[in-house]
């Protein structure tokens, strides 16, 4: 024991005054656990616009951060062990830093570049293995360098066994509390205002500070703080030239809020949201008025359920977007008061800003089941659209959430409920969806839509529900809305409920849907193997 103290009296020494103070190496902890929180948070919104930000995205997230921290904690211990330098320590902080800079630059491409290799490697489970390789690749080497900080400042700090248990507790707090700070500042502060990049940046910075300090305060290592210096200025300009999409160059709009990676494209005729860089539109607007030729068309058919065609209808959407829903049926149902419950505020004024809201639209920032808790008004119809492709709120696909969802409709009142992936598997997300359902209401009636992947549901205790509808839609005066309903009435049909019941506390959702996408980004990617096959990568270059 007297050689251990001796060893890191002298190792304090050789750095000069700054590790004999432990408020240094407090300092450090601090940091290091607020930047291992930021990261993981950052690897979110980083992956979120190519994978989803599902459980299952965030499992893969943690667990390869778990991974990292673990394997560096071995790492840190052992070589602080056999060799306790001090400079070693900050040497990895200083590459960490970098690496972590470097993240909103290469980290994209490496997400495209893992994605398309796998386009022609597996067969299943894309979304899984994609950010799964994403993440080791890009996220565990930093963070196992980081993993290194606890250990190594245990051995810097401890100068005997009398106050050692004090000491390992002073390192653990410090930890935690940069750990809660580095947890809330992106969520709320950085991310929303100033995006992911920036984030990423902030913390590397703070990382690379720490670094500088300690080589400069001991006078040493001048020609490896300058080049960590230019590598991070370098990756700073670098983060700013592209976006999530850097390929696409006709958007009007990226940007972040709280809760999405939102995007806006713009053309003559159509205006549309997405919060996927690779695939699904979330809203659109299109300019001349018309039908959109999407889902919310079918989903028309739900104020045509109810009461007559120009009987007064109040008509709830949970899961506003940008209002496409509640303006087509401003603009063809005389009568309609629209309001809708968005979580997301930003959305909202994307769509006052791009796709011409109208202000008399009532729009509630809030959680659709939250709304409902706290309401007491009743409703013709209420429309559930707030379900993102494997993004499926579990509290939003409970029997107990259904429930609620009727006991704020009138008599005769329908549900419909916009099913982002529609799959033929007797056991598919859509199926314990409209199972669900069923249990809740007494008619329950379904319809694909054509050339998506949608599917409209629509429930009521009304079991003239369709009847009223093909009586209503008799009477509509504009042609385009009179043949979209011919069509909703030729291809609806009757659900045979299963026994399949998702509740409050069995809802698996993220695997049924994860299940269903998975065989639609399947099917969508044959095309791509096909090229692969016979041209090779340039085949899929073109």
């Amino acid at each position: 024991m007297p050689e251990l103290k001796n060893n890191i009296i002298e190792n304090k020494k050789s750095s000069g005054g700054l590790l004999g103070n432990k408020w240094y190496l407090y300092l450090t902890e601090f940091f290091a656990g607020m930047s291992v929180m930021a990261v993981e948070l950052g690897a979110s919104r980083l992956l979120a616009p190519y994978f989803s930000s599902s459980q299952i995205v965030w499992t893969i997230i943690i667990g390869t951060i778990m991974i990292a921290m673990a394997l560096g904690n071995i790492y840190g211990g052992k070589s602080a062990d056999k060799n306790p330098d001090p400079d070693k320590l900050y040497k990895r902080i200083l590459t960490a830093a970098v690496w972590i800079a470097a993240i909103p630059f290469f980290g994209k491409f490496v997400i495209l570049g893992i994605s398309a290799l796998l386009i022609v490697t597996i067969n299943t489970n894309f979304l899984i293995w994609a950010a799964f390789i994403t993440c080791m690749v890009v996220f565990v080497f930093p963070l196992f360098l980081l993993g290194t900080v606890t250990p190594s400042l245990v051995k810097y700090t401890v100068d005997s066994l009398d106050d050692s248990g004090k000491t390992v507790g002073t390192l653990g707090a410090f930890n935690t509390i940069g750990s809660i700070i580095g947890t809330f500042i992106p969520t709320f502060i950085s991310i929303p205002a100033v995006g992911t990049a920036a984030t990423f940046l902030i913390f590397s910075g703070i990382l690379l500070i720490l670094g500088l300090v300690y080589f400069i305060f001991n006078k040493r290592g001048s020609v490896r703080c300058g080049v960590t210096s230019a590598l991070f200025l370098a990756c700073c300009v670098l983060s700013n030239l592209m976006g999530f999409a850097f390929w696409d160059k006709g958007l009007v709009y990226e940007g972040e809020s709280v809760y999405n990676y939102l995007q806006v494209k713009s053309d003559d005729e159509t205006t549309s949201l997405s919060t996927n860089v690779l695939f699904g539109v979330q809203s659109v607007y299109v300019k001349s008025g018309k039908l959109s030729g999407m889902y919310y068309d079918y989903a028309m058919a739900a104020p045509l359920m109810s009461g007559t065609v120009d009987s007064e209808k109040d008509i709830l959407i949970l899961g506003m977007g940008t209002g496409t829903y509640a303006k087509q049926c401003l603009n063809y149902l005389p009568n309609v008061n629209a309001e809708g419950v968005e979580i997301d505020e930003r959305i909202t004024d994307l769509a006052h800003e791009y796709f011409e809201l109208p202000e008399e639209v009532k729009v509630t920032t809030y959680d659709g089941r939250a709304f409902l808790n706290v309401s007491d008004k009743k409703y013709d119809v209420i429309m559930v659209d707030a379900y993102q492709d494997i993004t499926i709120p579990f509290q939003m696909s409970s029997v107990e959430f259904f429930k609620l969802v009727k006991e704020h409709l009138k008599d005769d009142g329908v549900m419909v409920v916009n099913m982002n992936m529609r799959s033929d598997s007797s056991d598919g997300i859509n199926n314990w969806l409209s199972d669900t359902i069923s249990s809740v209401f007494d008619n329950v009636y379904t319809v694909d839509v054509s050339g998506a992947t949608n599917r409209e549901l629509f429930a009521s205790d009304n079991p003239e529900m369709l009847s009223t509808l093909k009586s209503n839609s008799e009477k509509l005066e504009d042609l385009s809305f009179s043949t979209m309903m011919g069509t909703v009435i030729r291809n609806i049909e009757p659900y045979d409920a299963g026994n399949h019941i998702l509740t409050d506390d069995k809802a698996p959702v993220e695997l049924l849907g994860m299940n269903v996408i998975d065989d639609i980004i399947q099917d969508e990617l044959v095309n791509y193997k096909r090229k692969f096959k016979e041209d090779g990568i340039q085949g899929l270059l073109q």
